[in-house]
């Protein structure tokens, strides 16, 4: 009945209308009406777009802290079990890694805070080799620049071992002529205690020092991680803190087996230290990479929902508003040819 009445009045009004002008309406619209129905379209679309590309971020996300998370738990048991292995020294030789106190490093001498004065300091950054992991690459970093900064002087020779590939881009901006040696792709394979012990001995074959600064991230727990420095001196400088009747002259007081003199004994121990502190660097940074990647992918994932919702706000009120401005136009058609 409707269509009928429609066509009939057509037919009342097409006299009315010569056919000339309908052509010249159909082929040149008018340019703001043009402008508004291509905007509306390609609004509504973009929309569509950015959405799913949202959705498409959000599950990457989503992945990657799950498989952070099944990481996690593989080397969190065997960075805690690896703690083990440097705690002897801290009796034997006087060191154990102590968390980076920048209040304390900033106000006094470098010689105070660690208790030796060393000529040539080799500072080992451990980072990882990947991103997305929030800001445990830049603080290994950061540490490690005061370090050089608080170790450099007239008679003083600071040089840089780095360990990861976000540790080496970053100080190779500034301080490439410092950089002695650089090991990336550490963590590709798990690393186990004999693998770490190549790489140590690979170090101090190709670098000379003093006295040894590693710097790494003590994994505490998924949220949180601490900034941590040891420090592993060389076979002559034990040998000098012996005889000046430092902590390491306790060693006299120890029986020594097999023939072998003191600063056999004692090159054998610095080498060995150096070795399970990087072994224990090595897993408690990896820890704090994976825990770091979860918290980091986590917020991502919140923030991809988040941004998701407003999309999904948006798109639906473009379109309503689309389908309004038809139906008011239909009407108002309709309207016109009733009238």
């Amino acid at each position: 009945m409707a269509m009928a009445a429609f066509r009939r009045e057509g037919r009342r009004f097409a006299p009315l209308i010569t056919p000339r002008p309908i052509a010249a309406v159909r082929s040149s619209p008018i340019p703001g009406e043009q402008a508004l129905l291509g905007v509306r379209s390609i609004s509504t679309q973009i929309v569509r777009n950015r959405m799913k590309s949202v959705k498409n971020i959000q599950k990457i996300t989503k992945a990657m802290k799950m498989v952070a998370a099944s990481k996690l738990r593989a080397v969190q048991t065997r960075a805690e079990n690896s703690r083990g292995l440097w705690q002897p020294f801290t009796a034997l030789l006087g060191d154990a890694p102590n968390i980076a106190d920048w209040l304390k490093l900033l106000h006094s001498s470098l010689e105070d805070y660690f208790g030796v004065d060393v000529k040539k300091n080799v500072i080992v950054t451990i980072s990882s080799d990947k991103g997305l992991c929030g800001g445990i690459n830049s603080t290994s970093v950061k540490i490690s620049r005061a370090l050089h900064k608080l170790t450099s002087g007239p008679e003083k020779e600071p040089k840089y071992v780095i360990l990861g590939e976000k540790a080496k881009a970053q100080l190779t901006r500034d301080s490439k002529k410092h950089i002695e040696l650089c090991i990336t792709e550490l963590q590709k394979n798990p690393l186990n205690y004999t693998q770490v012990s190549v790489l140590a001995d690979e170090i101090l074959k190709n670098v000379e020092y003093d006295a040894l600064r590693v710097v790494f991230n003590k994994f505490q727990s998924v949220v949180s991680f601490a900034p941590t420095t040891s420090t592993v001196l060389s076979p002559e400088i034990l040998e000098r803190e012996s005889e000046a009747g430092g902590k390491v002259g306790d060693l006299d007081s120890y029986e020594i087996e097999g023939g072998e003199t003191k600063a056999e004994v004692l090159q054998n121990l610095s080498e060995f230290q150096f070795s399970c502190v990087l072994f224990n660097g090595v897993l408690e940074n990896a820890c704090s990479e994976q825990g770091a990647r979860m918290s980091a992918m986590d917020s991502s994932s919140r923030n991809a929902g988040e941004m998701l919702d407003r999309l999904t706000l948006t798109y639906n009120r473009t379109r309503q508003a689309a389908i309004t401005t038809e139906l008011t136009e239909i009407i108002s058609g309709a309207s016109a040819l009733e009238g």
